[in-house]
């Protein structure tokens, strides 16, 4: 009976991160797709699978194209004005933006990986990523911001951290994200 848990146990091991990655892939998918869809469907009068998705994903990629050019830098500018006077829309709306462009952004922010030493006795080690270098505004100019993300999701928490015990790794910040969010599981 325990061998036929192991095959099974193992059998999972196989199959559950293709399955799950499948699953997430359907579900992205099919709330793209139903999205815009319907209204596809009601102005040409029938149903073509995945046609939501291809426009979204074609209407994403021009807005992105006019949103680089002169003419929508004065657009913004409104939306930033509209937001600052819904302060906690302003707070969302700019949380998400920074987040993004941390990302995707031209200026990527999680690109400096350190390894920051959380206790010297015994010594435990975080790694993160350098987001300020100069945190004065704050009244702690002898700190550095360091953004420490969790595993296995898209959170994490800043600390403010003493610089000597901040250390560059000379590993791909990418790969220092995949280990991370992996759980330390992932090989660099």
């Amino acid at each position: 009976m325990k061998k036929l848990v192991n095959y099974f146990l193992q059998g999972l091991l196989y199959v559950a991160p293709l399955g799950i990655t499948i699953y997430m892939i359907f579900l992205t998918f099919s709330f793209v797709d139903g999205v815009l869809g319907p209204l596809i469907e009601a102005a040409i009068n029938f149903s073509i699978p995945g046609l939501g998705l291809l426009l979204m994903l074609v209407l994403i990629t021009i807005l992105g194209f006019v949103g680089q050019s002169v003419f929508a830098q004065p657009v913004k500018l409104v939306i930033e004005r509209l937001m600052k006077r819904a302060p906690i829309l302003h707070v969302v709306y700019s949380s998400i933006r920074d987040f993004m462009e941390a990302f995707v952004g031209k200026e990527k922010k999680f690109t400096q990986p350190v390894k920051v030493i959380v206790n010297f006795h015994p010594e435990i080690i975080r790694f993160g990523f350098i987001t300020q270098r100069d945190l004065t505004e704050f009244q702690i100019p002898d700190k550095v911001a360091v953004y420490f993300p969790y595993s296995y999701g898209f959170n994490g928490e800043v600390h403010m951290v003493s610089p000597e015990t901040v250390q560059l790794i000379d590993v791909p910040s990418t790969e220092v994200m995949k280990f991370i969010l992996s759980g330390g599981v992932t090989r660099v």
